[in-house]
């Protein structure tokens, strides 16, 4: 029996729907560059208008000034690709939730983004309760912000007569508890990054929890400082070399392996090179891993039985530096294991060398998906638990 309260387990035939989704999506030059999240709204959204429910829907967009519209983060645009999804005329509210609370006039209607309102992001009660003004179901729905403790994530379950989580949330949490619950063994985690100060908590986590540990990014030029090996002018934070040291400590005393590179990419005002990782000059940057490393990385991969990823391993969005993320993406892509990834990053790495169907599971959480593989309780799950 699930410990949660679920949208599927409730009647809502003629009732009033809150759904709060995350649509926070790339637009450049007023388009939409990856709608993904759209998409993956859509199995919530669709379920509950086969049952008969009208539908209001709310999300933020981007980080603009609280209390200021800025047409550049309206949420227009979203509704007309929801629109287009849906086969369906998905009605857009203009009105700000602060003025106008939702009147669920029409099947289904976006509302403008919520970070427009004062007192969102500090969780305000008085815009929560205007919010959940003539609903009769809050569905938190937008995994993406349910590690936010917002007025429309968190504080709006308060005044809503019932919350419960949504197909796209539920979906996640079952997803990323597969993976500590009883995962298939060996365990492998490819985290990437650009430092270990943002990872520190997860990779403690995982140390417990996973057979092997591959790192990337900048994260992996401070694992490379810490060992005494040349990262010229890399990023890197050398004053998180102490946690570095007490990360390896605790790997080894686990038995949990975290195999550092052993050549790189590197760059300096002249050349890009591949070189082991103790011939790296003062004035170079390392940019990638090399290939003598991705093929350690390829057989620790083909040797997974379970796999997250969350992290790019070089900085991939320049070709001279995109082998290294390439090779770990291909690499998941054929293994035979079950593959779940998470971040921003790591989604737009998964886009560029393979496809999202080449994984089982794809998060659409970055910060949230972090700090719930942590083990922490994330405000938009603990409001659907069951009392």
């Amino acid at each position: 029996m699930s410990k949660y309260n679920e949208l599927v387990n409730l009647d809502i035939n003629k009732k009033n729907l809150l759904i709060r989704e995350d649509l926070n999506v790339p637009i450049k030059n007023n388009k939409i560059i990856n709608d993904a999240r759209i998409k993956a709204a859509i199995p919530t959204i669709r379920y509950a208008l086969s049952k008969g429910a009208k539908i209001a829907i709310t999300s933020h967009l981007g980080r603009p000034v609280e209390g200021k519209f800025d047409k550049k983060y309206s949420l227009k645009i979203i509704a007309e690709r929801l629109s287009s999804i849906l086969g369906k005329e998905v009605f857009f509210e203009e009105q700000l939730l602060d003025i106008k609370s939702p009147e669920y006039t029409n099947d289904i209607t976006l509302y403008e983004n919520t970070r427009f309102l004062v007192g969102e992001k500090s969780a305000d009660e008085d815009l929560a309760k205007k919010i959940a003004a003539n609903c009769d179901v809050f569905v938190m729905d937008a995994f993406g912000a349910s590690h936010r403790e917002h007025a429309s994530t968190y504080t709006v379950s308060k005044y809503a007569p019932v919350s419960c989580g949504g197909l796209l949330l539920m979906n996640e949490i079952r997803s990323i508890e597969k993976i500590f619950m009883n995962p298939k063994k060996p365990v492998l985690a490819i985290i990437g990054g650009s430092k270990v100060s943002t990872k520190l908590n997860i990779l403690k986590k995982l140390i417990g929890k996973v057979d092997g540990i591959i790192i990337g990014g900048g994260i992996a030029n401070t694992f490379l400082l810490a060992a005494g090996h040349p990262i010229g002018k890399s990023l890197a934070e050398s004053d998180m070399i102490p946690d570095v040291k007490n990360i390896t400590s605790l790997a080894k005393e686990k038995n949990v392996s975290i195999p550092l590179p052993i050549d790189v990419i590197c760059q300096d005002s002249n050349n890009v090179r591949n070189k082991n990782v103790n011939e790296v000059s003062k004035e170079e940057m390392i940019k990638d891993i090399g290939p003598k490393t991705s093929t350690i990385y390829k057989k620790l991969i083909s040797e997974a039985a379970t796999i997250l990823w969350n992290g790019p391993v070089g900085v991939f969005e320049d070709c001279s530096f995109e082998n290294g993320t390439r090779n770990i993406a291909t690499s998941i892509s054929k293994a035979n294991a079950l593959t779940i990834a998470g971040g921003g990053d790591t989604i737009s790495a998964i886009e560029k060398f393979i496809g999202i169907e080449d994984l089982d599971y794809i998060s659409t959480g970055g910060g949230a998906f972090l700090e719930f593989l942590e083990g922490k309780e994330l405000p938009g799950v603990k409001i659907i638990k069951k009392l």
